[in-house]
């Protein structure tokens, strides 16, 4: 535990000693404000909540998670720090588990810097509270997956443009196979139970509904599998690099 705490703590400083982390997060918070204000319509609906927000969340993450992950593994080969890091006394596990942490941990800084839109929606009317923290917890549950898989892709390449697109392509993959419009157009030439089964595999299947305020364990454990799974390829990836 050690170990995983000192490499969290070097990369979660890492990111803050270059202006990039400052620009990354303001660019998300007035991305995010403008679409639920703005194309949102968060004012023009006249609801207490804040489903325009999390409606626009899976597809910012599509975009600004990866950004986030890419450079977790490729930065560190193509420097060739990786050599450096694997002669320390960590494991790969921890090495791994370490950087994820401290990627998601920056992941969750952009998200809780939201929070003014909660204070917002608080003062304008009577909320559910309940619905918009099972969305919150929805939001970092998802980040956490999208940052695990875009840690493993990071693990294959050296090219941080590479691993973004990679990431990227996967993240929309996993939107895409859950979200009405594509099960309503596969309905017409896939069987029930395949489409059923990909919906299930879905991150809008299950963000939908935190995001709605239906806590399911079952949202949980698909985001805290997938996030598990991925970061065992991560570690197996890692490996056969290391004994090449």
């Amino acid at each position: 535990m050690k170990h995983v705490l000192t490499i969290f703590k070097r990369e979660l400083s890492g990111y803050f000693l270059t202006p990039v982390a400052y620009i990354f997060i303001v660019f998300f918070l007035l991305l995010i404000n403008t679409l639920t204000f703005w194309y949102g319509g968060l004012y023009e609906n006249q609801q207490a909540d804040l489903a325009s927000f999390f409606n626009w969340m899976p597809i910012l993450f599509i975009l600004f998670m990866p950004a986030i992950s890419m450079r977790l593994w490729a930065e560190e080969r193509k420097t060739g720090t990786i050599e450096l890091l694997m002669t320390l006394p960590v494991t790969i596990g921890q090495a791994v588990t370490g950087k994820f942490l401290a990627a998601w941990a920056f992941a969750a800084i952009a998200i809780a810097l939201t929070f003014p839109l909660w204070i917002t929606i608080a003062y304008l009317g009577d909320p559910d509270h309940g619905v918009i923290f099972s969305g919150y917890v929805g939001s970092f549950l998802m980040a956490g997956a999208f940052i695990a898989i875009g840690s493993a892709v990071s693990a294959l390449t050296k090219n941080q443009v590479v691993a973004f697109i990679i990431t990227a392509f996967f993240g929309l993959v996993f939107f895409l196979i859950g979200f009405p419009p594509s099960i309503d157009a596969m309905q017409t030439w896939m069987p029930d139970f395949l489409i059923d089964t990909m919906a299930s595999l879905s991150f809008y299947t299950h963000f939908d509904g935190l995001s709605r305020g239906l806590v399911e364990a079952r949202a949980a454990a698909f985001f805290g599998s997938l996030i598990i799974f991925s970061l065992f390829l991560n570690a197996l990836f890692l490996d056969a690099k290391k004994a090449e």
